[in-house]
């Protein structure tokens, strides 16, 4: 049987949704029947601490209701961990050490598939929320890969998390305008691909949205939950 995935989820919920679809989509292609597709086990929980202000250090931090969240879904017979929030992976170690199981880093394989899929170019276009961008996950990910990381200036980079706060408000119109003009202001300053490194991105544009590019961290991980869930079948 393929092993189950945990989902620590709820930030925001409608992106963990989103990660569920497109885990659903990757099973169903090497699924013969209903009963072949992976098992998901999800806490899909709204009220952890914002990861943004906790990273500005204005707000607690979400690390121990993350590894709560980890024990939980081990104790319900998770086999591998998924988290479908970039920012979260700030803290990452703190589910990594909550449990003996497997964790899928969102980061590091949406990096890797740049790579992989991208290996011409050099210029890599970031659309990461504030505390993913204070963090540096992306960019000492892409630097480590010797990627140059393009990132929004500061006006841009707070249109485009008024952008976000309105798409996990249900205003996915309003998002969208701001989550693609900072996209082409990426793009003006010459990204060649674009990365979706928050996970409300994927909500309001997708690969056909942009004249570069895009790497959708939300499909990357779930392709690679589904692939490492189906190998040990």
């Amino acid at each position: 049987m393929p092993l189950t995935i945990g989902v620590l989820g709820g930030m925001g919920p409608a992106a963990t949704i989103n990660f569920m679809a497109k885990v659903l989509r990757h099973s169903q292609e090497s699924a013969a029947r209903e009963q072949d597709n992976v098992r998901l086990i999800v806490d899909s929980n709204p009220a952890l601490p914002d990861r943004n202000a906790a990273i500005a250090g204005t707000g607690p931090s979400p690390a121990p209701g993350l590894a709560a969240m980890a024990r939980g879904l081990h104790a319900a017979g998770a086999q591998v961990l998924a988290m479908p929030c970039n920012a979260a992976h700030a803290f990452a170690d703190a589910v990594i050490g909550a449990t003996p199981l497997p964790f899928i880093h969102l980061v590091e394989e949406t990096v890797g598939a740049v790579s992989r899929e991208h290996g011409a170019a050099r210029r890599i276009g970031v659309l990461a929320a504030n505390g993913a961008a204070e963090a540096r996950l992306y960019e000492r990910a892409l630097e480590a890969s010797a990627l140059i990381p393009v990132v929004p200036d500061q006006a841009m980079r707070a249109n485009f998390m008024n952008g976000i706060w309105q798409i996990k408000a249900g205003d996915l119109a309003s998002g969208r305008s701001a989550v693609a003009a900072a996209a082409m202001q990426l793009i003006a300053e010459g990204a060649e691909v674009i990365i979706a490194g928050c996970t409300e991105v994927p909500l309001v544009i997708g690969p056909g949205d942009l004249p570069v590019p895009l790497i959708d961290s939300t499909d990357v991980l779930a392709r690679r939950a589904v692939s490492f869930a189906l190998a040990a079948a």
